[in-house]
């Protein structure tokens, strides 16, 4: 057999780190960040938090991960590979919770994108109600930035009415000041512009205030949470600046968005390498 030689050097590919839980149907948690991580010219590791069982339509039954084995797979890759950008996303329990903390202060990571997931877009409890505190005095104050969308700050926060501009605008605002972190937080479909629904995300970051406003599209979100946090991750272990990885991240949500595929049944968002 003839092999083949290369007179030059393969390039070296940036690290990302996912920790979240496993999705059995392939459209949210690990399997879309490692997409996305792929998709953006990043090598992906993981570290699963849980294991469920689910599909498109509903989360049937979660089985999470000893703690233990938890933090040993983050370290075992973090003594191995170069981590440069690391993502959390199903976190589930204070037990899990502190173990994730612990291992990201004992591997010396940075470049921490914080998804709060807290339930799925079917309803499911992602994140038990006694575990949100750990949440917030662990892991919350060691982020680059964190990501929530409307729900999970009015969780954090506890308060609700995060629903428009003003009130969003406040509660980035104070995510940030309370975290000592970047907040990008996101609207969802929140107001009408003509004929179309549009979307507002908030950014308030070291460099201050930003508005995102786009158009919604009428597809499913399943995993866009999880997508939209990984390109995050992706471009930040690239050599992103910030508020640059957020704005790649975004444009990277809207292409998934704008040209989606058929997945069995359902029209469902499109993870594949965007038309460069």
């Amino acid at each position: 057999m003839k092999t083949l030689h290369s007179s030059t050097q393969p390039s070296c590919a940036p690290v990302a780190l996912t920790i979240a839980g496993s999705d059995s149907c392939g459209g949210a948690g690990i399997q879309a960040d490692l997409a996305t991580f792929h998709a953006l010219g990043v090598h992906g590791a993981s570290a699963i938090t849980c294991l469920t069982s689910q599909n498109y339509r509903e989360v049937n039954a979660i089985f999470p991960v000893a703690p233990d084995f938890v933090r040993a797979q983050i370290m075992t890759v973090a003594e191995d590979l170069p981590i440069s950008a690391l993502k959390t996303g199903m976190l589930y329990s204070c037990e899990i919770i502190q173990a994730v903390a612990g291992a990201i202060r004992d591997a010396d990571l940075s470049n921490l994108v914080v998804d709060p997931v807290m339930c799925a877009t079917s309803g499911a409890v992602l994140l038990r109600s006694d575990a949100i505190h750990a949440m917030e005095e662990l892991i919350l104050p060691k982020a680059t930035l964190i990501t929530p969308n409307g729900p999970e700050a009015e969780q954090i926060l506890a308060r609700s009415g995060i629903e428009t501009r003003e009130t969003m605008i406040a509660a980035a605002e104070e995510l940030a000041a309370r975290f000592q972190t970047a907040v990008l937080l996101k609207g969802g479909h929140l107001f009408e512009r003509g004929s179309h629904t549009h979307v507002l995300d908030i950014w308030v970051g070291p460099s201050g205030r930003h508005e995102f406003e786009r158009p919604s599209h009428a597809i499913m979100s399943h995993g866009s949470g999880c997508t939209l946090s990984a390109a995050i991750a992706a471009h930040l272990a690239q050599g992103d600046a910030l508020l640059q990885a957020v704005e790649h991240g975004l444009a990277f949500i809207d292409h998934a968005f704008q040209n989606p595929v058929r997945v069995g049944p359902y029209t469902a968002l499109n993870r594949f390498a965007p038309d460069r």
